[in-house]
């Protein structure tokens, strides 16, 4: 597990996220392996960036909150999916390289859902292919307040984000290398810490009800084949589902 700290910045009224994720991506680079998923060097930077800001956001957010993000980019052409929440700990996320639609420019399309109320949706335009950007540029345009993004040494990452009355001077003039000394500048105060790891869930049990609608016509998705491969939506995870299992 990988132990998210939320800190407050006395003085400067903001709050401070921040990880060590070298666990997360161990097992998202386990789960590439047992699934042979492959992606170029640098997509995969950037769906790491990506998972590391997202899990920051997570708990700048209330518990109960389960988020998805969707960032559909026209160079290259892919949709890079993240979801996660802190009630189950978990976070996932993977890339679409394939079939995707291009759009006449970068989109960022946000889910936000708590069980028994209808889900939040927003939609932002993204001007970058750095995912540190879109999160600033998310609470800028969906939070109505600013934060800063930072990928410090050895795959350390921080999230400041503006509280009411904060110093909006102070937060724009951060760099990385003042944002890797708050602690040890500024008056803090710990708040809470949240425990994350890489993981989906998904099980063939879980894909099979997918096919369900398939049951009485299999020749229309199994063709003369006696098995088909099908990937999770989520993790990309790959599974063998055969005639027998649809039955």
């Amino acid at each position: 597990m990988t132990k998210v700290e939320s800190i407050y910045v006395r003085g400067r009224n903001a709050l401070m996220i921040k990880a060590h994720f070298p666990d997360i991506y161990m097992d998202y680079y386990i789960h590439r392996k047992d699934h042979e998923i492959e992606y170029p060097n640098e997509l995969d930077h950037l769906l790491k960036q990506l998972l590391a800001v997202f899990t920051l956001h997570l708990v700048a957010r209330p518990w109960a909150e389960t988020i998805a993000w969707t960032a559909n980019l026209r160079a290259p052409r892919i949709n890079a999916f993240v979801t996660g929440g802190s009630l189950h700990e978990n976070v996932v996320g993977r890339l679409f390289l394939e079939d995707v639609r291009e759009p006449d420019r970068n989109f960022l399309y946000s889910q936000t859902t708590v069980n028994g109320e209808p889900a939040r949706n927003s939609t932002i335009e993204v001007k970058t292919n750095d995912p540190l950007e879109w999160m600033e540029s998310y609470y800028q345009q969906s939070e109505q307040r600013p934060c800063r993004c930072f990928e410090l040494d050895d795959e350390n990452f921080v999230l400041i984000a503006a509280q009411p009355d904060c110093d909006e001077e102070w937060l724009a003039s951060l760099t990385k290398e003042t944002a890797a000394t708050i602690l040890k500048d500024e008056e803090t105060k710990p708040l809470e810490n949240r425990q994350f790891r890489f993981r989906c869930g998904c099980t063939i049990e879980k894909i099979l009800p997918v096919l369900s609608g398939w049951k009485e016509k299999p020749e229309a998705i199994f063709g003369d084949e006696d098995s088909l491969k099908v990937n999770c939506p989520r993790c990309a995870a790959t599974y063998t589902v055969t005639r027998d299992m649809l039955e």
